[in-house]
């Protein structure tokens, strides 16, 4: 369970950052190298890298070196770590709201 949380904890901080988001919707058309990955953002390569590695790291993002070309490419396996876990909440959360409508439709008398 803790190994768990440690992996949501991850994701949803890779997330966070309008930077990262900015990467995974770029890799989203597919994969593409760090230099070309880096060119329209604002940012430096060095800044570039340090965001892969947090999406790496979450499981968001694949990097992959062949000779001096480091390609990176989006990774499902993170996306379902976050969306499992908010399957289980919404999931909750309907439980909860469906026992709240049970309760308000008895009758006064109960």
């Amino acid at each position: 369970m803790l190994s768990q949380s440690a992996d949501i904890d991850r994701v949803f901080h890779a997330l966070g950052d309008p930077t990262r988001r900015a990467i995974l919707e770029r890799l989203s058309e597919g994969p593409v190298s760090v230099s070309r990955l880096a060119a329209p953002l604002n940012v430096t390569l060095a800044a570039v890298v340090q965001h892969l590695q947090v999406l790496e790291k979450s499981g968001l993002v694949y990097t992959e070196k062949a000779g001096r070309v480091r390609t990176c490419r989006m990774e499902p396996r993170g996306f379902s770590i976050a969306e499992q876990w908010i399957v289980d909440r919404k999931a909750l959360w309907e439980r909860r709201f469906d026992r709240l409508g049970q309760v308000l439709a008895e009758p006064d008398g109960k």
